[in-house]
C-alpha cells in the first residue's frame, strides 16, 4: 500500500488505543484538548484527519464506505486491534459504519450527536460561504473572518471554520480542506447507515440537550443498530457538546470506557 493513502493523525500517550474522528469540515486538531487527557490517563490516542480534511490527502472519492475503509487501512497501518473509537458528527456516522463493516477491531464504540438517520444537506451557507473566500485579496485571519460573516453569523461556527486556514506561501492564505469535492459531495454527508448494518460490543451515544441531531424518535433507530447501548445526555451543549460543555462530556466518555 503507498503510504500517501494512509490518514494523517496525531498521537499521543501510550496504552490502549483510542481512535477519534472530527466531523464535516473540521479536523483533528479539534479533539487536542481532550486527546491530551486522555493521553494522560494510560491511553494511546489517534487523532486521525479524514480523507479531504485536514492534513490527510484529496480524493475525488467521497462517501462513509470509503472513509470507513481509510479506517480499515489506518488500523492496519499502524497494527492497531481492540481499539476504542470515538467519532463526532460526520466522524460518528464513520464510526458506525466501520464497527458493522470491520467490528474484530473494535472493543467499544462512542458516538458523539449524530444519530444513524438520514440528514438533509444543511451545509449550504457554509459552503459558498467558504467558496466565496478570494485569496487573492484577502491577507489575513481577520479579513477572512469578515468576509465568512456574511454568510455564518455565529462567530464560534467561523471560528470552527477558519481553523482550515493556512499560510499556503508568504502572504498567501488557502484551505486545507478539499473544497470543491465536499461541496460537490456534501449530499453524502447526510446518509443513513445501512439498514441491515448491526454491532452488539459496548456503545455510547452522547448528545448535547440543545442539539436538535438525536431526538426522542431516533433513540428506537439507534437501539435497532445498537443493541448494545447507552444513551447519555449532556447538559448545556448543542452539536459542539464537546467543546461546549467539556468538563461534562470528557466525565460521560471517561465513565463509558472505564466501565
Amino acid at each position: 500500500m503507498i503510504e500517501k493513502h494512509i490518514l494523517h493523525s496525531n498521537i499521543l500517550g501510550a496504552g490502549k488505543p483510542f481512535v477519534i474522528l472530527h466531523g464535516f469540515l473540521g479536523m483533528s486538531d479539534n479533539w487536542k484538548t481532550h486527546g491530551k487527557n486522555f493521553a494522560e490517563l494510560g491511553y494511546e490516542v489517534h487523532l486521525v484527519d479524514q480523507r479531504n480534511h485536514g492534513h490527510s490527502f484529496h480524493d475525488t472519492a467521497f462517501n462513509y464506505e470509503v472513509l470507513a475503509e481509510d479506517l480499515k487501512n489506518y488500523c492496519e497501518a499502524k497494527q492497531l486491534e481492540d481499539i476504542i473509537l470515538l467519532g463526532h458528527s460526520m466522524g460518528g456516522k464513520t464510526a458506525m459504519l466501520f464497527v458493522t463493516e470491520y467490528p474484530e477491531f473494535v472493543s467499544k464504540l462512542i458516538v458523539a450527536d449524530i444519530s444513524p438517520r438520514f440528514y438533509p444537506v444543511h451545509h449550504d451557507s457554509i459552503l459558498n460561504g467558504l467558496a466565496a473566500l478570494d485569496f487573492n485579496e484577502l491577507k489575513s485571519r481577520g479579513a477572512a473572518d469578515k468576509a465568512l460573516s456574511s454568510y455564518v453569523s455565529e462567530a464560534g461556527v467561523r471560528q470552527f471554520l477558519l481553523k482550515n486556514l493556512y499560510w499556503v506561501e508568504k502572504g498567501k492564505l488557502g484551505l486545507r480542506i478539499n473544497l470543491k469535492v465536499l461541496q460537490h459531495e456534501v449530499a453524502e454527508v447526510g446518509e443513513a447507515l445501512p439498514s441491515y448494518a448491526r454491532f452488539k460490543k459496548e456503545t455510547l451515544f452522547v448528545r448535547g440537550d440543545r442539539s436538535e441531531y438525536i431526538g426522542a424518535e431516533d433513540e428506537r433507530i439507534i437501539k435497532n443498530h445498537f443493541s448494545n447501548v447507552e444513551i447519555a445526555t449532556i447538559s448545556n451543549a448543542g452539536h459542539w457538546l464537546h467543546a461546549e460543555n467539556p468538563k461534562d462530556f470528557f466525565e460521560a466518555v471517561l465513565n463509558f470506557v472505564n466501565s
